[in-house]
């Protein structure tokens, strides 16, 4: 079995988000975070976790990349219990057992962009197309002959249909210009 965890290939994820998620930590979309609000509307740090962060669960901060790691029957329970808490204490779901169906189907979602191999990076891309919110997911692979050291040692490789061309990573924290 496959699952995602958090990495941080620089220190970046901590100027662009307002909460970093710890490295190693497991991982998921975090979409859900945002269904309550306008993503058009918040600053830019909130703006660059809506665009492109994963959501470390147990450190509930935001993760650029998110890579994909063995995990065990009991890795992946135990990420749904967290999860489950996490949104009982974080979001105010009522009780653990109305939060737990809702951290499995975040958990198997995360589980499903684990197609590729082990030690794979995966890249989010989220939009607002009427009122829905629309991801998008890349891998990134390994230059030949590189090790996960260094963040521009690697390729993108689309994995979706139509990419956002306009993706800058070095503005998403940053305000927009009026």
């Amino acid at each position: 079995m496959k699952l995602l965890r958090t990495i941080a290939l620089d220190p970046s994820d901590t100027f662009v988000f307002d909460v970093a998620a710890a490295p190693g930590d497991w991982a998921v979309s975090g979409a859900f975070r945002f269904f309550d609000r306008d993503p058009a509307t918040p600053g830019g740090r909130d703006r660059a976790a809506f665009r492109s962060g994963f959501l470390g669960v147990k450190s509930w901060g935001w993760s650029t990349l998110a890579q994909i790691v063995h995990a065990t029957e009991h890795d992946r329970q135990a990420l749904v219990d967290l999860l489950a808490r996490q949104l009982v204490e974080q979001l105010g779901a009522p009780d653990l057992a109305t939060a737990r169906p809702a951290a499995e189907e975040e958990v198997g979602f995360a589980q499903s962009l684990c197609r590729h191999p082990v030690g794979t990076l995966i890249a989010v891309h989220r939009t607002l197309n009427a009122g829905d919110i629309s991801e998008s997911f890349r891998r990134l692979q390994l230059r030949q002959g590189q090790g996960h050291g260094k963040a521009f040692s690697f390729m993108e490789m689309d994995d979706d249909a139509e990419p956002d061309g306009a993706l800058n990573l070095a503005e998403l924290g940053q305000e927009p210009r009026r």
